[in-house]
């Protein structure tokens, strides 16, 4: 398991060193959706090996066999608790036994075969899962409400920006498969809004980049994810394009360290993007990068039916951190140490 990893441990400790007004979750309940994806267990890991911090947290996911092989340390913790749930149900979240006040919602299809096979499912968790969500707060004492929102929602750039800031209107083609995806994490932005407006919600977005790791999911086919478990299994690097296509990155520790200081230090109903510039790379020289830790090679592949309808048709898609360093967050890895460290934690793992 990962989790046995030292280098691994050594990325939690990162986290949970972090200067954070960690005192706002003392004795609070952290319910957070997602909870076994790639972010939300390794956040999870964070707030269960924050010594110091008394915290508890409630974890929504689908599977409670998932759940019980992943957090297998905590299961028998008082601090800690699962529920087997699907946040678009109605209804869904009513045999929760937990206040929540504090809600990070990190629920979602984010690669793209999950975008091209299941496309209602992607609007859903975004727009009505996000509803549900956010109602339950509103009526059960929450103090912060998170929403994971995505680089997607700046769409194309179209040349008229070089990076994207947080005021910044990109263009989305609303009429394809593919727009679900973005288009909903806008919907689900809008419904923060709304939240903050009528029921008073103190409510913070946080727009993630790419996001990379050892806590990456078998099933994630991201361009990223697919070169990382080709580079740990020796494999040469397969790249599905030109390459040149020049996108924003983040190591997990870095993404998840971002969303704990928009949850702890951001301000309501403000968007922050969450990324670094020493990991902004072109993906034939992230290829290349890979294929050198793992004494590989790049080859070129055409992308299968399903594949090419997930994909994002963005070329450049690089976001301006300033607006989050001014909250005081920096990343820790640049792209090639938190490329090495990845591969090194999970060539001990079975992908």
């Amino acid at each position: 398991m990962i989790k046995n990893s030292a280098i691994y441990k050594e990325d939690i400790d990162y986290v949970t060193g972090l200067d954070l007004p960690w005192e706002k979750l003392e004795k609070k309940t952290v319910l957070m959706s997602g909870a076994t994806g790639m972010i939300g267990s390794f956040l999870i890991d964070v707030l269960m090996n924050k010594k110091d911090l008394d915290v508890r947290v409630a974890a929504l996911g689908r599977s409670i066999e998932k759940a019980k092989t992943r957090f297998d340390a905590f299961w028998g913790d008082d601090r800690f608790s699962f529920y087997e749930v699907d946040i678009n149900n109605p209804g869904a979240l009513s045999g929760l036994s937990s206040k929540a006040e504090y809600i990070l919602h990190l629920a979602s299809n984010t690669h793209p075969v999950a975008y091209a096979t299941d496309p209602i499912g992607t609007v859903t968790a975004n727009i009505i899962g996000t509803d549900n969500l956010l109602s339950y707060g509103a009526a059960h004492g929450n103090e912060s409400f998170l929403f994971a929102s995505s680089v997607e929602i700046y769409g194309e750039n179209r040349g008229d920006i070089d990076r994207f800031t947080e005021d910044y209107l990109g263009y989305i083609d609303c009429n394809t498969l593919r727009a679900g995806y973005p288009e909903s994490k806008r919907a689900g932005e809008a419904l923060c809004q709304a939240y903050i407006s009528q029921k008073e919600m103190d409510v913070v977005i946080a727009r993630l980049s790419r996001t990379y790791g050892p806590t990456i999911l078998k099933s994630d086919t991201k361009a990223i994810s697919q070169f990382i478990k080709k580079g740990v299994s020796g494999e040469d690097i397969v790249l599905k394009s030109e390459g040149t296509q020049f996108y924003s990155y983040n190591h997990v520790a870095d993404s998840a360290a971002g969303l704990l200081y928009c949850l702890l230090k951001g301000e309501t109903g403000e968007a922050y993007n969450i990324s670094d510039d020493k990991s902004d790379i072109a993906l034939k020289d992230l290829a290349g990068i890979i294929a050198g830790i793992a004494d590989t090679k790049v080859v070129f592949e055409l992308p299968d039916e399903t594949e090419q309808k997930g994909y994002s048709k963005a070329t450049k898609a690089v976001l301006d951190p300033t607006k989050i360093r001014g909250i005081g967050f920096r990343a820790h890895y640049d792209m090639e140490e938190g490329l090495r460290r990845t591969i090194e934690v999970l060539r001990g793992e079975t992908l």
